[in-house]
């Protein structure tokens, strides 16, 4: 497993030292880029390229000018989380999230085992001594209801989803596999699903080697928010700490990008995300953004043949969203050329380093996806060969135009072809595997504390 986390650390930092290309100046605070893999196409065939749609803030907000959060604790306080000390650093994580709140934040509490129940209905924190009270008298015992504590906290959070200015967010810590109520990963995404159209992203910790890291990350990727591993109860108050982070820096809410291409551009399909293809326009929505941090879709499409000298506008992208500071709505909107030649070393030399980089960093997290489901059905060799077609074809891009960060990413991902296919995936892996993939195709900042 430790391999594993050391290929998530190295891409990420392969990733951050690459630099991005800046957009224009605007009056908002979040800026939107459209970017192509390359910008000049080979003249006179069909091509394939990428479309990058990014929006990214400079900078989280001052303290003194962030939004006001709403958010709803979920603590899994099952009989199995009396083990290795995990109720005690729930507690303490839980005490942390507190303490970084403000007294006009809204904050609430709910615990799921044999039963759910609301610790603390959603109130201002104040001083926080009431809160912290109640935190501190949670004990563990009974099953694990996971759906229903959710559906509890969504709950707490909906009663103030009306209060304008409000960041509503549900963050759930659990050990185990939910074996009350509904308990499959569909049904958990659906949940999800459901509460990101109402603006609440929930964001998981799946603590241990027991937990069911499908389930857990459907709801977090479904939802639009973040998901963490936590192999020992003593991360979660780090974790808990790196999530508040996020949190308390929103600057965009309701984010809804459409894309649309012209004639002679087809999109083929996203590479990660989720998103919508209806003809010609590509449509993605994302929950909220963080200050500071960079979110973007790829898009795959199929151009047709133009003459050397030519250029075409290949997408054109219309991002809509609530600034969190203001609450003013904000529209944006910028577009994407290439030019085509018969120039092959034009071609090679206008490539976009770091969209290459960021598409192989989400072809391999889908890769891994189907590696994780041809394991789990005894079909080991073939679980290693998609990730080394993969690898073989991240190969070829990177010899082509000369990315030495894709070639590191194909490189790290054919020795875990590797591995794979002498040593199957064990439980660490497969979660260390479903946790980096939803990390890497939700660009979450926090996911992975090092090698």
């Amino acid at each position: 497993m430790k391999s594993s986390r050391l290929f998530s650390f190295s891409v990420t930092l392969l990733l951050a030292a690459l630099p991005s290309v800046r957009s224009a100046p605007t009056d908002s605070s979040v800026q939107l880029r459209v970017e192509l893999d390359r910008g000049v196409l080979p003249a006179g065939s069909t091509e394939r390229t990428i479309v990058k749609v990014a929006l990214a803030s400079a900078r989280p907000p001052r303290p003194d000018a962030r939004p006001p959060v709403n958010l709803a604790l979920v603590i899994d306080r099952s009989g199995s989380m009396n083990s290795d000390h995990r109720i005690q650093n729930a507690r303490a994580a839980a005490l942390e999230a507190l303490d970084r709140l403000a007294a006009d934040d809204l904050v609430s509490v709910v615990t799921f085992g044999g039963d759910v129940r609301t610790v603390v209905p959603a109130q201002r924190v104040g001083d926080g001594r009431e809160v912290a009270s109640a935190i501190r008298g949670i004990e563990a015992g009974g099953g694990t209801p996971l759906f229903a504590g959710v559906s509890q906290g969504a709950s707490e959070v909906r009663k103030n989803l009306d209060r304008p200015g409000y960041v509503p967010r549900l963050l759930l810590v659990s050990d185990g596999v939910a074996n009350a109520g509904p308990s499959t990963p569909d049904e958990l995404g659906r949940l999800g699903a459901a509460l990101m159209k109402e603006g609440i992203a929930v964001t998981t910790v799946g603590l241990g080697l027991d937990y069911n890291e499908d389930l857990m990350t459907q709801l977090a990727r479904r939802s639009d928010g973040n998901t963490y591993f936590a192999q020992t109860a003593e991360e979660l108050p780090h974790l808990f700490a790196a999530e508040l982070g996020d949190v308390l820096s929103v600057v965009a809410r309701r984010v809804v990008v459409a894309v649309v291409f012209p004639a002679g551009v087809r999109p083929v399909g996203f590479v990660g995300r989720e998103g919508l293809i209806n003809g010609q326009t590509a449509e993605i929505t994302l929950n909220q953004l963080y200050g500071g941090q960079e979110k973007f879709a790829l898009v795959e499409v199929e151009v047709a043949p133009g003459g050397a000298g030519a250029g075409r506008e290949i997408a054109r992208a219309t991002a809509t969203f609530e600034d969190a500071g203001t609450e003013q709505a904000v529209t944006l909107t910028m577009g994407a050329t290439a030019r085509f030649s018969d120039d092959r070393e034009a071609v090679v030399r206008s490539a976009n380093l770091k969209v290459q980089a960021d598409y192989a960093a989400n072809a391999i997290a889908v890769a891994k996806d189907r590696a994780v489901a041809l394991a789990d059905a005894g079909r080991r060799a073939e679980a290693a060969a998609v990730l080394r077609a993969q690898a073989r074809a991240l190969d070829t891009m990177g010899n082509t135009y000369h990315n030495g960060v894709v070639l590191t990413i194909s490189g790290l991902n054919g020795i875990e072809a590797d591995r794979l296919g002498r040593d199957g995936l064990d439980n660490a892996t497969r979660k260390d595997y479903r946790t980096d993939g939803a990390n890497t195709i939700s660009q979450q900042r926090n996911g992975r504390q090092g090698p």
